[in-house]
């Protein structure tokens, strides 16, 4: 049985579907009865450059747009089953090639010395081996994970989503380290978190919200936190589905809205802000909304560092510096503004009274985009700082600054 199909270069005049210039499709199959009929078993995602449209299609209506556009209107399409993985590609001249590879997802598991300690999210059994150990169990269904079809009904980890739930540990696990800190900053407020002043998480830019739901599911079912969970998202029909989803779940205390980060302007005092990677400046909005709230902690991962990259070339810097490499090559160049978008961030939330950390959120095998940044408020006095963020002529200035400087001449 196919698990998911996904169709991505595609070719011109791809409108010819439904008229619409889709960029990429993301099938998957429904493992939940709530989601899954017994003619309607898969759940498709249509993308265009700016919206994602859903629909939901039987077994056979799928063998059938395979059929047709696998090769042909997309030049490429990886299906995946319990045992394989099949691509289907499509050269300029349009002559299509099949490759098939075997899939296996045996969890790895690694002799160790009993008398070392294992890392955390790990365990070491009686037999000397070490397996992972997740926040939330394999083999515990999770009614969330069983409907975005992460889980089965039976809690077993759909094996094309492991790298899924896996992310989803990774991040809670990077929220739990903190939640003490958070809760200590509320007592000093004077604000014990209960039932009627419950822990307030916002999520930036939650898109599919497989992190909003997991913190909700996370504080309330496994730490017994009282919590409230907001998601913001500019796609209309996105946050449609989690308002839905929220409901099929009777989920009281998890809502989402569509919305600009840029110009949301709610007071709603989260104790945590959470973005996942909101596209470039999104994230400076976010973390600048965080800090004017005073929020008590944020977790952000950075995406698509554009401001910074646009603004420098090797031009705007003197040809002696030794910089002038780092901004001549452009993927070079690119991972350098990265890097250094997110030093500024670090340091000005520092400049606000945060700690910071830049952590690994996820392997760099999964995705280049893998840093997180994550901050907790301290007690001590922010620095004379204008404003929470750097306007964009001064990030120009300051990196142009730092990228004129000269090495210094050998003696």
């Amino acid at each position: 049985m196919i698990l998911s199909v996904t169709f991505s270069k595609p070719v011109k005049n791809i409108s010819e579907i439904s008229g619409e210039e889709y960029t990429r499709i993301k099938i998957k199959l429904l493992t939940s009865s709530l989601s899954a009929s017994k003619n309607e078993n898969y759940f498709a995602e249509f993308y265009t450059q700016k919206q994602v449209f859903h629909k939901k299609m039987s077994e056979a209506e799928l063998n059938d747009f395979i059929a047709t556009h696998a090769g042909t209107t997309f030049k490429n399409c990886v299906q995946r089953t319990e045992s394989e993985e099949i691509t289907i590609l499509a050269n300029k001249k349009g002559k299509i090639t099949e490759l098939r590879k075997k899939i296996n997802h045996e969890l790895t598991r690694i002799k160790t010395d009993s008398s070392v300690k294992p890392p955390l999210g790990e365990s070491v059994g009686n037999s000397a081996q070490k397996v992972k150990k997740y926040l939330l169990s394999e083999g515990v269904a999770v009614p969330f994970l069983v409907h975005l079809g992460v889980m089965t009904a039976e809690g077993k980890v759909v094996k094309a989503k492991y790298d899924k739930f896996r992310q989803i540990n990774r991040f809670l696990e990077m929220l739990d380290d903190i939640l003490d800190n958070v809760m200590q900053l509320r007592e000093q407020e004077n604000l014990p978190v209960n039932s009627e002043n419950p822990l307030s998480i916002v999520d930036f830019g939650s898109g599919k919200s497989y992190l909003t739901f997991a913190v909700q599911y996370y504080l309330t079912e496994i730490k017994k936190i009282p919590a409230q969970i907001f998601g913001l998202d500019l796609k209309k029909d996105v946050i449609a589905y989690c308002n839905s989803l929220a409901q099929k779940l009777n989920l009281q205390n998890l809502s989402f809205a569509v919305g600009d980060i840029a110009s949301f302007g709610e007071n709603k005092h989260p104790d945590v802000i959470v973005t996942l990677h909101a596209c470039d400046t999104a994230t400076d909005y976010a973390l600048d909304y965080a800090i004017k709230q005073k929020a008590k902690a944020i977790l952000s991962v950075p995406c698509c560092q554009h401001e910074i990259n646009s603004q420098l070339s090797a031009k705007s810097v003197p040809e002696t510096s030794p910089f002038v490499p780092l901004l001549k090559y452009g993927l070079i160049k690119e991972r350098f503004s990265a890097l250094v978008t997110d030093a500024v961030r670090a340091e000005l939330l520092e400049s606000r009274g945060y700690k910071v950390q830049i952590l690994e959120f996820i392997e760099e095998s999964a995705t280049p985009k893998n840093l997180l940044i994550r901050a907790v408020r301290t007690n001590k006095a922010e620095t004379d700082c204008k404003s929470p963020l750097l306007s964009e002529l001064q990030v120009n200035q300051t990196l142009t600054s730092i990228c004129s400087k000269t090495l210094p001449s050998e003696s």
